[in-house]
């Protein structure tokens, strides 16, 4: 089916000729990889492309080769005459954030996604769990069509899939992940500096954050369970730092008998809405956990966003993984 899929996506792409490119909310590394892979791909078939995103893109990620063909939303974004809608990384349309304003009812929409939680919001969905990444997906559209690659877009695909296997470790990494991240190599990729300009370029402030957080994890269910909340009164001077989060959930996922981890963040935009991250090591399907609260993911990181007080939904969450548990 991934395979039908996969040529129906390749099929849409050489129809059409103007679209809009987008992701969820808060970008990564895989979201702005495939984002950029696929634009780098388009204008190599003639097309035109627009990536447009809710959310500006992350410090970390300013090294990105075409970083500047990225525009934010704006209702003025309308008056442009799209034919085709290609929506990665996303679980749904409504992860886009203000951008799904831009799709209107006679919008042709190409969904590429590699979560078990999509919910085949496109008029093609090219859905694959098995892939690592929506990077991966893109590589394997190149393929599809037969457009070569260059330096440009092997860094791009290479950025989003080592980021959404976090660095090659995650059990999303496949025999398939290692070849194409090979062959992506072979364009002189600078390995240790792409690392060290994704995450070794904390500022010493958030640095700081990093450790007053990491004295607040808690544990519960004999230390099978970890958490730690991040109050709106810690991040309100810093609404445009670094993201903190994978290297959060990486120190709680590393701790000892640790089966799921959890971080609890305030929004800042709106009272009362916390973003859950959820990571397992495996025995526990966080997947199912996120979707019980209107998210999801992969069954070993999966996030939402629940409305109530930071601690209620805290004991929600908590008493969810608990039932996973058992």
């Amino acid at each position: 089916m991934s395979r039908i899929n996969l040529k129906k996506a390749a099929a849409a792409i050489k129809k059409y000729n103007r679209f809009l490119i987008s992701a969820h909310t808060s970008p990564e590394g895989d979201a702005l990889g495939s984002e950029l892979g696929l634009y780098y791909l388009l204008k190599k078939l003639g097309k035109q492309a627009v990536i447009v995103n809710e959310d500006p893109l992350p410090s970390e990620y300013f090294f990105l080769p075409g970083k500047e063909s990225i525009k934010l939303y704006r209702p003025a974004l309308k008056d442009i005459n799209f034919d085709c809608a290609v929506i990665l990384d996303c679980t749904d349309l409504g992860r886009t954030g203000e951008v799904s304003k831009l799709i209107n009812n006679t919008l042709s929409v190409v969904n590429i996604d590699h979560h078990i939680s999509n919910k085949k919001f496109g008029t093609v969905d090219w859905v694959d769990p098995k892939s690592s990444s929506a990077s991966e997906m893109v590589f394997r559209l190149y393929k599809e069509m037969h457009v070569p690659f260059d330096a440009d877009a092997a860094l791009l695909l290479y950025v989003g899939m080592m980021t959404d296997t976090g660095s090659f470790r995650y059990s999303n990494t496949s025999v398939f992940t290692h070849k194409a991240a090979g062959e992506l190599l072979r364009f002189g990729l600078d390995v240790p500096l792409v690392y060290r300009n994704i995450y070794e370029k904390i500022p010493f402030t958030d640095i700081q954050l990093l450790i007053k957080t990491l004295l607040h994890i808690h544990r519960t269910s004999g230390g099978k369970i970890a958490w730690v909340e991040l109050p709106a009164r810690l991040l309100r001077h810093k609404k445009l730092s670094f993201d903190l989060t994978d290297h959060i959930l990486s120190f709680i996922r590393g701790i000892k008998d640790i089966q799921a981890a959890a971080l609890f963040k305030e929004n800042l935009g709106v009272k009362n809405e916390i973003r859950v991250n959820l990571r397992s090591t495996g025995l526990v399907d966080v997947n199912k956990v996120a979707q019980a609260f209107g998210g999801g993911g992969h069954r070993t990181a999966s996030g939402c966003t629940v409305s109530g007080k930071l601690a209620d939904v805290r004991k929600k969450v908590i008493a969810k993984i608990r039932q996973d548990l058992k």
